[in-house]
């Protein structure tokens, strides 16, 4: 019997959260999950068996910290809501053994804590999540199942691959589905996945011959007015006001405007104040900001003065990108929203 807010779900979904019929012990992956709250930690056991996951560990934050810790395995469900500095200590070193490992980490936060836990994970590219929901953990088990690395999904048979691929939709159709069914996720359901808008972070910094279709190398133009990139920030703004926020979003757009003014003023932009600029979730801003990242658009930087922390700047090819708008728009760049 599913409890709430599984209720409701069809029967094939309800077949796979909580038995197969398919024999997939040969591909299951082992989950290890640190939580300090008791609940918590259940609800994640729950939610990690129900999507085919084996458990392998599930503990205090504390534990990473013993010398008896455990293996990994595969993957690694951890919340930290508030840090401190033994938090703190336990992130960098799980940090260091997943980057090793090639564990695959899901860390859960809060926006207070979030610009600490992401400046100590700089080995592992986790996946982080803001105060999420069951569903997007769900979604984000799927996304680890979808990663499985190609050497190990080459070595399992044709019937093992079909099985590992309806898992994988599954664990996201159910995450997606739960979505719809909590309050307040009805935005976050409907966004745009950066899987499903890579193609518009494809860039190669070259410019077309106009006498010719000869590829040339563009010269360099200068960065825009930061007070002009601000000011259409604040226009694109305003029209919450008026309309439902979610009708506009453009994360990838938003953020690219706000790291390009703070490129120009040669000011630092923290993970959460670029999560912020980017009108959505802070969930969904930092899959914008991974994919972005992957597809050599943003890149991280790590605080000389502090190595605890660490910003988030364009790349020299996004800034040439965005320099290369600005200056094509010409004097209409002053009317953009």
């Amino acid at each position: 019997m599913l409890n709430a807010p599984y209720a409701g779900f069809s029967d094939a979904a309800d077949d796979f959260a909580y038995g197969s019929s398919h024999d997939v012990s040969g591909l299951r992956m082992k989950v290890s999950i640190f939580a300090d709250r008791p609940h918590l930690r259940d609800q994640m056991r729950e939610d990690a068996e129900g999507a085919g996951f084996r458990l392998a560990q599930a503990s205090p934050i504390a534990h990473l910290l013993s010398g008896e810790a455990m293996p990994l395995g595969d993957v690694v469900l951890l919340d930290c809501p508030v840090v401190d500095g033994e938090v703190l200590a336990a992130l960098s070193r799980l940090d260091l053994r997943a980057g090793h490992t090639g564990a695959a980490l899901v860390v859960s936060t809060s926006v207070d804590a979030l610009d600490d836990v992401f400046g100590c994970l700089d080995q592992s590219d986790p996946q982080i999540l803001v105060n999420p929901s069951r569903a997007e953990r769900l979604i984000a088990l799927g996304q680890v199942m979808a990663r499985m690395p190609a050497k190990r999904v080459r070595e399992l048979s044709d019937e093992d691959r079909m099985v590992l691929l309806r898992l994988t939709e599954q664990v996201t159709q159910i995450g997606e589905r739960l979505n719809t069914l909590t309050p307040g996720m009805s935005g976050a359901a409907t966004q745009a996945t950066p899987a499903q808008n890579n193609a518009a972070f494809r860039f190669d910094g070259i410019a077309k011959d106009p006498a010719g279709d000869k590829l040339v190398n563009a010269p360099r133009p200068q960065m825009p007015d930061p007070r002009m990139v601000r000011r259409i920030i604040r226009q694109r703004q305003m029209r919450a006001r008026f309309f439902d926020g979610d009708l506009f979003a453009d994360p990838a757009w938003d953020m690219l405007l706000d790291l390009t003014a703070a490129h120009v003023e040669k000011a630092k932009v923290s993970v959460t104040s670029l999560c912020i600029a980017s009108s959505v979730p802070p969930t969904t801003a930092l899959r914008w900001i991974g994919q972005m990242t992957e597809a050599g658009l943003l890149k991280r930087i790590e605080d000389e003065s502090d190595r605890r922390r660490a910003f988030i700047t364009l790349t020299d090819k996004a800034a040439d990108a965005m320099a290369g708008y600005f200056a094509d728009l010409g004097n209409s760049a002053s009317r953009a929203v």
